[in-house]
């Protein structure tokens, strides 16, 4: 609400999920409760829609388990996955980026202590080769830092083509940025390659085969061999979990016996204190027994009130046509495509975000396989309009909420306000997307 108090009501509300319904319904009891409390002009006029904000969308996180079971592929994706990132920060082993610039300690005798096994770094866009890196497919960072090391060579080599005092001055005022733009490409660099290691390994290219057959659609027993060979080879636990997680969300459960079977291997090859695991992943409903016999035929359940159903469990064999989750021809040089980050596979609940803000785009994917959503012709239509049908195959609520204020003269007086009497500045409204 302090967000709404100071930039006005968000003029819609829309969005997906059980839990989204729950915090769109939320907002309206808090603006009623707001409103009933205030009575002088100025906060009435608070509480008129937002001449800045669009809308908000909120997408709830359980209408897509998926993308977070999947191996992330950009260059930021493959550090979190195999280092770690917390509060953009990773803690890194100095045998692969080295001690920090000027941090040699030593002991009282003046011999150098032993270094710290681990050196903290920062991932973020105040570093801007790491912004040009970071969402960048893993399979094209090599090429851009290679780019990145001529740029500077050719740079540092050019103080020998100084001619006069002032552009050797030039060049010297310029020298502390070079040199934290080479540490900079040092330790990307480091990082890369080490990340290299990482994925060139035949472990890593088994698990990315699995979940690609996975997600492409084909028939989830076949990749159960290699699952149980992975098990065999004692790779990490949450690899094999997430593997198995990751056929039950896409397929509506795992076939009981082949469950009943991957349990007995797990608790024999990791331990017996995983039935706890077992147990509460399968409370999740993300490692569930399934009760149709077709894999490939999940019910979409009804519920709730009003014209919209609600599915209970997510159809990735319909959605895959209708909002074109795989995309086989992928440009990772020149992304014109969300699905360039998992090399094909274009995450659920960035499709449907665009199913509201990019609607040209997703219109031009499906007319290519004709596969258009009824109601197509049009794409400014309001909220999820025309894919409203493809939407009741993702578990969760739909909403579709249009904040109204207290009056037009409240309005008219707010936009006199907020744009000095021209009724319009010209500047396009910004769209709030939250994940829940």
């Amino acid at each position: 609400m302090p967000f709404q108090h100071k930039h006005g009501l968000f003029p819609r509300i829309i969005g997906k999920g059980d839990n989204a319904k729950r915090l769109m319904e939320l907002l309206l009891r808090m603006r009623s409760e707001a409103a009933a409390e205030e009575s002088t002009a100025t906060s009435r006029l608070g509480m008129m829609p937002s001449s800045t904000i669009e809308s908000l969308i909120i997408i709830d996180r359980e209408v897509d388990m998926v993308t977070p079971l999947l191996t992330q592929l950009t260059y930021e994706g493959l550090i979190d996955e195999i280092f770690g990132i917390k509060n953009n920060q990773a803690e890194i082993e100095t045998s692969i980026i080295g001690q920090a610039p000027g941090q040699q300690p030593k002991s009282q005798s003046g011999a150098p202590q032993q270094q710290s096994l681990k050196r903290k770094i920062q991932l973020d866009s105040s570093d801007k080769l790491y912004a040009q890196l970071r969402d960048a497919n893993f399979a094209i960072v090599g090429p851009l830092l290679n780019k990145v090391a001529r740029r500077l060579a050719g740079e540092y080599e050019s103080r020998h083509g100084a001619k006069s005092t002032a552009e050797l001055r030039e060049f010297v005022n310029k020298l502390p940025g070079y040199q934290a733009e080479q540490q900079s490409l040092k330790i990307h660099t480091s990082l890369m390659e080490e990340a290299l290691k990482h994925t060139q390994s035949e472990t890593f290219s088994r698990v990315l085969e699995i979940q690609q057959n996975l997600v492409s659609g084909t028939d989830p027993t076949a990749q159960h061999d290699a699952i149980e060979e992975l098990i065999a080879r004692d790779i990490p636990l949450t690899t094999i979990l997430r593997l198995l997680c990751l056929e039950s969300t896409i397929s509506g459960g795992i076939r009981p016996k082949d469950l009943d079977a991957f349990k007995r291997l797990i608790l024999h090859a990791y331990g017996p204190q995983h039935i706890l695991t077992l147990h509460n992943l399968e409370r999740m409903g993300l490692l569930i027994a399934r009760t149709a016999a077709n894999p490939f035929y999940i019910p979409v359940g009804v519920g709730g009130s009003g014209a919209a159903s609600e599915s209970k469990v997510t159809n990735y064999s319909a959605l895959r046509k209708q909002l074109r989750l795989i995309v086989d021809e992928v440009n990772e040089q020149d992304p014109n495509d969300i699905a360039y980050v998992y090399s094909g596979y274009a995450p659920l609940s960035v499709r449907l975000v665009q199913t509201i803000l990019q609607k040209q785009h997703l219109l031009s994917l499906t007319s290519r396989h004709g596969d258009l959503p009824p109601g197509s012709s049009s794409s400014s239509s309001q909220g999820f309009a025309p894919f409203e049908q493809s939407l009741q195959n993702i578990r969760g609520a739909i909403f579709n909420r249009q904040q109204k204020g207290e009056s037009e003269a409240a309005l008219k007086a707010r936009q006199m306000l907020t744009t000095g009497g021209g009724g319009g500045d010209g500047r396009e409204k910004a769209v709030v997307v939250m994940f829940l």
